[in-house]
């Protein structure tokens, strides 16, 4: 049976014991749905009872755990987009294609009734939907719940992060926030220069993306709430200056920031009546009372949350769910499907391999030599096309003069590149020369490919994309390494300063650039056997790609 694109998991176990049935819920689930599955939680209710009215459980800590067992059970499950609700009475961003109930409490005709009056009372199902039992009962009606009291509860809350392909951890941190805020969620997503720093940033979702997904998912999950999403510049933003704010959610590795934003808030000031609170360093208060002062904005509660552990992780990946594992996991993976090129022909199947100075992008293509493919080396023809007698030596010398060569007539290639870097007239000159002989001379070396019978083809090319190459491959696969790392290859590789290295490295296309033009992207940044790794993963999904491929074309997704 195909998967439904979209459904409606309804639990009516009490919440002390959805820790203990969150990882056979979803394993049941997963396979059934595609896209969103949204989870109802109302304990007790007998869906094969008589007209089942929907209700939200308290916002209590009981419920704060279940959601967190919910959230690191549906970590298992790579792509299943579980977002449990609070609240009801709304439609849902993808309506729901299938009812599932984890045993439900009675016969499968009334349950399966029940199931499809819940559903259109709390979010306007239509009737008929179809109707899945995943077990047996949904457990014991009469277990008590834990009597610790509700949460507490601020008008207004704030909550930060980057946010980025939207995780269980994530959404366990905005289903707490949901649990606190009576009126309005201001949520600050780090963009910027605040990402710079991130672990493979290229490959971080643009702003705009990630605003929508967490407004969707939190209107989906709590629509009573007024959601305010802003883009963070500093660490601070707007909770830095806020005076209606009230709480701030953290997590444990969030924590300091949190304390750091009471800080600033502190230091922030708001014109009042009475008089100046106590100084932090004296101790000692100004002005005098019904005196228009200085006060500092109050400082926000904490509100903790626990970490969600990640049950899949791998080398050099962080124990918790994180964002940055799961843009590692993407290293080796096809991120956009490859262009359609019907001139090149399907055979040998050409990768444009690509990547700044200090990549690793040779080291790349080496291990993709060993695994069979054909390997092009740009810039061993560029050497070619400048010997003397070579396609470009004549037209480079008239167009640079006699001081580019060396003693024994070849074309110094250091001389020349002084000559042009800085000067983009010049680099253009040179380029317009020498980038469509070397393109001769692949074409040829592709030919080559072909006459020996190679089915994958690597064209090793720094420039690729700037020359326009893309043309003449079927997939672009890029390299990328942090600034820093690059800098610090080039300064032991070359003997460069780094302030030298640096401005090599800023006069090249961005790493960004080429991701975002890329259907592969590879990282150097761990140790060799990682690398090695991604490129046997890159090169095993490349080969079933090719094993679906038409007979002319690029390969299918």
């Amino acid at each position: 049976m195909a998967p439904f694109p979209s459904g409606l998991l309804v639990l009516t176990a009490p919440l002390g014991s959805v820790p203990g049935r969150a990882a056979a819920a979803l394993a049941a689930a997963a396979g059934l749905v595609a896209g969103p599955l949204y989870v109802h939680l109302q304990p007790g209710l007998l869906l094969g009872g008589s007209a089942p009215l929907p209700a939200a459980p308290p916002p209590a800590p009981v419920l704060l755990r279940a959601l967190a067992a919910l959230y690191s059970a549906a970590a298992a499950h790579r792509g299943l987009d579980v977002r449990v609700l609070l609240g009801h009475g709304h439609r849902l961003a993808e309506p729901p294609r299938v009812l599932l109930a984890d045993g439900g409490g009675g016969d499968e005709d009334p349950v399966s009734f029940g199931l499809r009056q819940l559903a259109a009372a709390a979010y306007g199902c239509p009737p008929g939907l179809p109707t899945l039992l995943l077990g047996g009962p949904d457990g014991p009606r009469a277990a008590p719940e834990c009597t610790e009291g509700e949460l507490p509860a601020y008008p207004d809350v704030v909550v930060g992060g980057t946010f980025d392909r939207l995780h269980g951890a994530h959404r366990l941190l905005l289903s707490a926030c949901c649990l606190l805020a009576r009126r309005r969620l201001l949520v600050g997503v780090a963009d910027g220069e605040l990402l710079r720093h991130k672990v493979l940033k290229e490959l971080i979702e643009p702003y705009e993306l990630r605003a929508a997904k967490l407004r969707e998912f939190l209107a989906d999950v709590q629509p009573s709430v007024l959601y305010d999403i802003v883009p963070l510049g500093d660490p601070y933003g707007p909770a830095a200056t806020d005076p209606e704010l009230r709480c701030i959610v953290v997590s444990e590795e969030t924590r300091k920031g949190g304390e750091a934003v009471n800080k600033k808030r502190l230091e922030n000031v708001i014109l009042g009546r009475g008089p100046r609170p106590p100084s932090p360093a004296t101790g000692a208060a100004s002005g005098s009372a019904g005196s228009f002062s200085w006060q500092g904005l109050a400082a926000l509660e904490l509100f903790e949350i626990q970490l969600i552990k990640d049950p899949e992780h791998g080398r050099n990946e962080e124990e918790k769910i994180s964002s940055s594992s799961l843009r590692q996991r993407l290293l080796g993976t096809l991120l956009r499907p490859p262009r359609e090129a019907p001139t090149l022909p399907p055979r040998p199947y050409v990768i444009g391999l690509t990547g700044g100075t200090g990549s690793g992008k040779t080291s790349i293509a080496r291990l993709l030599g060993q695994l069979g493919a054909f390997l092009i080396d740009a810039d061993k023809l560029g050497h070619a096309v400048y010997l003397p007698g070579g396609p470009a030596y004549e037209r480079v010398l008239a167009a640079f003069g006699a001081e580019i060569l060396s003693e024994d007539g070849t074309i110094n290639r250091k001389v020349l590149g002084a000559k042009v870097f800085g000067n983009q007239e010049r680099l253009k000159s040179l380029t317009d020369i020498v980038w469509p002989e070397i393109a001769r001379l692949v074409r040829k070396e592709i030919g080559e490919a072909d006459a020996r019978g190679k089915a994958v083809c690597v064209l090793d090319a720094a420039v690729l994309l700037e020359a326009g190459w893309q043309e003449m491959v079927h997939e672009v696969w890029t390299a990328v390494i942090p600034e820093e790392e690059a800098v610090k290859r080039i300064m032991d590789r070359d003997g460069l300063s780094q302030e030298a290295a640096r401005s090599r490295l800023r006069s090249q296309m961005s790493n960004s650039q080429r991701v975002e033009q890329s259907q592969v992207v590879l990282c150097t940044l761990w140790e060799p056997e990682v690398t090695r790794k991604q490129v046997e993963k890159a090169w095993d999904l490349l080969q079933q790609r090719l094993s679906h491929a038409p007979a002319a074309g690029s390969p299918s997704r």
